[in-house]
């Protein structure tokens, strides 16, 4: 089977799994009423608020995150639950083609949903905040995609859902276990930023924070004091991305050398 047949396949597998269609949903959703409720939590008044109130209005992205690491999961996970992973297979006897169609499905549907989170995210809380935060970090001007360091939180929030969908579809391929991929993913993600907040010495707490999936990959949301980051947006979310690479390629390798 072709790669292009390959794609529909798998296409055709999401699509038609009503699972799939809530969790996409509910990533939107968890994401957008996060993002809500950080907002208007964190409104003020006044000039003075100070913060990155960009950075603010996406935090539901760390919500969300969740629920496209379970759709990630779930993508690989659920075949081999149910056996359904010798019929794929046996269809497509080229492994490699197995996993890349899966990873472009996935990244298909997480792109789109992202961009709906990111935008709405956006959107609410420039409305919840009108007196400061969306106003205030940026000249006393409406929030908007047209400016450069709103744009870039916007378009790396989209990416980092994408890329933590595909670390977790690369888990999946290697535990070949719905639930321990989830804990797996959800440790690296929660983990490593909490084990970085117990640490006393400074130094291994920025090291933590640059090579960890989650706070490095969320610096890309930054959009005031980047000097003051452990790493850098676009570096950051390179982190992310290798993390991603990583776990797939070990998918990869696993994939071929082991039986279904």
């Amino acid at each position: 089977m072709s790669g292009t047949a390959a794609f529909r396949a798998e296409w055709t597998k999401l699509r038609t799994d009503p699972v799939n269609l809530w969790l996409l949903l509910g990533t939107v959703l968890v994401t957008l009423a996060v993002s809500a409720g950080a907002s208007l939590t964190a409104r003020c008044d006044g000039p003075g608020c100070g913060g990155d109130p960009t950075r603010l209005g996406l935090t539901g992205f760390m919500a969300g995150q969740v629920v496209a690491a379970v759709l990630g999961v779930l993508a690989a996970g659920n075949e081999y639950g149910t056996g359904m992973m010798h019929t794929t297979l046996a269809a497509i006897p080229r492994r490699g083609t197995v996993l890349r169609a899966k990873a472009a499905v996935l990244t298909a549907v997480l792109l789109p949903t992202g961009a709906a989170g990111a935008l709405g995210s956006l959107l609410i809380g420039g409305a919840v905040q009108p007196g400061r935060g969306f106003t205030a970090a940026h000249g006393h001007q409406p929030l908007s995609l047209a400016d450069g360091p709103v744009l870039r939180a916007a378009v790396g929030s989209v990416l980092y859902l994408a890329l933590v969908g595909l670390l977790a579809l690369g888990v999946a391929f290697v535990v070949r276990s719905s639930a321990a991929a989830v804990g797996i993913v959800l440790g690296l993600l929660f983990f490593l930023p909490v084990l970085g907040q117990v640490l006393a010495d400074p130094d291994w707490q920025r090291l933590l924070q640059q090579v960890a999936p989650m706070p490095a990959g969320l610096a890309v949301q930054t959009t005031t004091d980047l000097a003051r980051l452990p790493i850098g947006p676009w570096e950051g979310l390179g982190v992310l991305a290798l993390w991603a690479l990583a776990a797939l390629a070990s998918g990869r390798v696993l994939l071929r050398v082991r039986d279904a």
